[in-house]
């Protein structure tokens, strides 16, 4: 079976360097003269990171979490998203740093922290290790929660198991702002999600068999990822961006995705297609909520974010123009002024 999945994967990625390597090759060479003097150079990416603490969640999984001290009435806890890990909030982790206290943290099977059982690679889940987290880290005190793609997911899950921690301060809730960042709360093609993690041409119209099938041969998959990687990059830059952003954001990213094993990719794939958690978010309107989006998103559209926002009474919505899903990255600027506008009507209200 591996030896078919191999074979299978490593045809399409041949026929797509037969069909396109002229054009991946000019589109990389394209990528690498975009660097310049770009911001994120002077300070690498992946390079604020402080000592390591762990919490092991109630299944027994460890996650890795690192907290930046600071003298400040709230808490930020960032949630990152779907293939990626704490490392991806590198702007906001630099605008934020010793203003105002913050937790990150790697989520189950990402990142740094430890792989989850398989039948507990979901949103829901997710919502629980949201919780055990503010709990162990920030157990007294405001918090305001930001969230990117699966990390707004993880918010959302949240709202919906436990909507009393989003209630005013007057009755007892902790929780006294949100910020939804390129996130849905359901009707997601999965197809979209994919096209980034799997190998080039792979992706379109994969379903569920498919990938069921293909988890059972990832190393295969990983093996083809690797060997793909030219490809990929491209891909990324495709589909993670709007603008033509610095040849190394895209590296970034890439190397966020490609260090996320193919099974990981295919446990939590089934959740994005599930999701149907609309009706919780009204009682996000109880507190200040910020959205934000690109309107270039090809993973979750900014349509998403209008009906976040349709459904959210008194969110304020922001739409970044050109910028796509990671938004957080392509137009940190603007998304760290959202956040700091959303910390001071957090605070005020």
């Amino acid at each position: 079976m591996t030896k078919k999945i191999a074979a299978v994967a490593a045809g399409a990625a041949g026929a797509a360097a037969v069909g396109g390597v002229l054009d991946v090759t000019r589109r990389r060479r394209n990528l690498v003269h975009r660097n310049g003097k770009a911001a994120g150079r002077s300070t690498p990416f992946g390079s604020l990171n402080t000592p390591a603490r762990t919490l092991i969640t109630e299944d027994g999984v460890d996650l890795h979490v690192e907290i930046d001290e600071a003298d400040s009435e709230v808490t930020l806890v960032f949630v990152h998203g779907y293939t990626l890990n704490l490392d991806c909030w590198h702007f906001q982790r630099a605008a934020f740093r010793g203003l105002v206290r913050s937790v990150y943290y790697d989520q189950r099977s990402h990142g740094r922290s430890g792989r989850s059982p398989h039948e507990n690679a979901t949103i829901d889940q997710l919502g629980r290790d949201l919780l055990h987290v503010m709990d162990a880290f920030v157990p007294e005190g405001p918090i305001v929660l930001v969230g990117h793609s699966m990390g707004g997911m993880t918010i959302v899950a949240l709202a919906e198991q436990h909507p009393e921690l989003f209630a005013p301060r007057s009755q007892g809730g902790r929780i006294i702002g949100v910020s939804l960042i390129s996130t849905t709360a359901g009707g997601l093609d999965p197809a979209r999600v994919l096209m980034p993690m799997v190998p080039v041409k792979l992706g379109a119209g994969l379903a569920d068999g498919a990938i069921r099938t293909l988890a059972r041969g990832h190393r295969a998959v990983d093996g083809v990822r690797r060997l793909g990687a030219g490809f990929a990059t491209v891909v990324t830059d495709a589909f993670a961006f709007g603008d033509k952003v610095p040849a190394h954001y895209v590296d970034f990213v890439d190397a966020m995705i490609a260090q996320t094993p193919f099974q990981v990719v295919a446990e939590f794939f089934p959740g994005f297609r599930d999701m149907d958690k609309f009706e919780a978010v009204g009682v996000l309107g109880a507190i200040p909520t910020t959205i934000i989006c690109g309107t270039s998103d090809k993973l979750t559209s900014v349509g998403h974010s209008r009906k976040l926002h349709s459904r959210i009474p008194g969110s304020t919505l922001i739409e970044c123009e050109g910028a796509g899903h990671m938004v957080i990255l392509e137009r940190h600027g603007q998304v760290d002024a959202a956040l700091d506008q959303l910390i001071s009507a957090a605070v005020r209200a």
